[in-house]
C-alpha cells in the first residue's frame, strides 16, 4: 500500500459534536463514503479500505453514539436515525465530501438512504452490503424488535437486552460463516468493549425502538430510487440472519439496472470476504 493510500486518523467538529473517522486515498480520486453498522464502527472496513484507496478517496466515519465518536448522553443527544442521518449530512459538508458514491451496511444504509433522498444531486452511486429498504428483506430476526414497536413497554424494552449481550455479537459475526477460523475475534471484542460503555445500553435499545422509522421510510427510499435511478450495487452475505437475499434481488425492482451479487458469508461479510466485495465495488465504480 503507498504512503499516499495509508489509513490516516482524524476527528471532524462537526457542530460541537466530535466525529472520528478513518481516511485513505488521494483527495483527486473519486470520493467513497463509507457507513458501519450495529454494533459496529469504522473499524470493520480496516480490510476493505487498503483494497480501495488506491483508486478511491475513502472516508469512514464512526456514527455519533459508535466507536470512537462522542456519544453524548440520551438527555443532551436524542437517538434517532434521523438525528443521526442529519450529523452524518453535516459530517460530509465539514470534510468536503460534496459528490460521492456511499456504501451502506446494516444501520448505515437508512443514514446514507436519507442523505440520498435529501441531496440526490451528491450522490454519484451506491454500494449496499446488506443495507436494507425492502419489508421482504427484513427476517423474523426481527420479531422482537417489531413487538417493541407496537408495544413499547418496559418489559418489551428489556427484553431486547439480550441483543446486546456479549454472546449475541459474537452471533452477529459468525452466523452463516462456513469457516468461523476466518473471523478476527477483534471487531468482536471491540465491539463489546463498545456495548460495555455506561449508557450505550440504553442508546441502543433507543435506536432499536426508532429502527420503526426506517420500515415506514421505504416506501419513500423506493421513490428515490425509481425516480433517480442511481447507479446501485448489492452486494450481500446470503446467509444474513437478518436481512434477506430477497431484500438485496428488490432492488432490481426500483432500479433494473440494479447489479446484486452474493457472498458466500453472513451479516458481516467484510469479515471474510473483504476481496471479493472490494473487486465487485472496483468493477462496478471503474467500468
Amino acid at each position: 500500500m503507498s504512503a499516499m493510500s495509508a489509513i490516516r486518523y482524524h476527528h471532524a467538529n462537526v457542530d460541537g459534536l466530535k466525529i472520528f473517522y478513518r481516511e485513505a486515498g488521494s483527495p483527486d480520486k473519486s470520493k467513497l463514503l463509507l457507513l458501519h453498522g450495529f454494533p459496529s464502527s469504522g473499524h470493520m472496513f480496516r480490510d476493505l479500505i487498503p483494497l480501495l484507496s488506491d483508486d478511491f478517496h475513502i472516508i469512514a466515519p464512526d456514527l455519533p453514539g459508535f466507536g470512537q465518536s462522542d456519544m453524548p448522553p440520551r438527555e443532551q443527544f436524542t437517538y434517532t436515525f434521523d438525528h443521526i442521518a442529519d450529523v452524518i449530512d453535516r459530517f460530509t459538508e465539514v470534510v468536503g465530501f460534496d459528490r460521492f458514491a456511499v456504501y451502506v451496511f446494516d444501520y448505515g444504509a437508512p443514514t446514507g438512504f436519507r442523505l440520498a433522498v435529501k441531496h440526490p444531486e451528491r450522490i454519484t452511486a451506491i454500494i449496499s452490503q446488506n443495507g436494507n429498504a425492502y419489508e421482504e428483506g427484513l427476517s423474523d430476526g426481527w420479531n422482537p424488535i417489531r413487538a417493541y414497536w407496537q408495544n413499547p413497554s418496559q418489559a418489551n424494552r428489556e427484553a431486547l437486552r439480550a441483543f446486546l449481550a456479549p454472546e449475541t455479537t459474537r452471533w452477529q459475526y459468525t452466523h452463516g460463516v462456513a469457516d468461523e477460523s476466518l473471523v478476527s475475534p477483534d471487531g468482536i471484542a471491540l465491539d463489546n468493549y463498545y456495548l460495555a460503555r455506561p449508557g450505550a445500553h440504553d442508546i441502543q435499545l433507543d435506536l432499536f425502538l426508532d429502527y420503526q422509522s426506517n420500515v415506514a421510510l421505504y416506501p419513500t427510499f423506493q421513490a428515490y430510487f425509481r425516480t433517480h435511478r442511481p447507479r446501485f450495487l448489492a452486494v450481500w452475505g446470503k446467509h444474513d440472519p437478518f436481512f434477506l437475499p430477497p431484500g438485496a434481488e428488490a432492488f432490481k425492482r426500483d432500479i433494473p439496472q440494479a447489479q446484486v451479487q452474493f457472498v458466500d458469508s453472513g451479516h458481516f461479510a467484510l469479515e471474510t470476504h473483504a476481496k471479493e466485495v472490494a473487486q465487485a465495488i472496483r468493477t462496478f465504480l471503474v467500468a
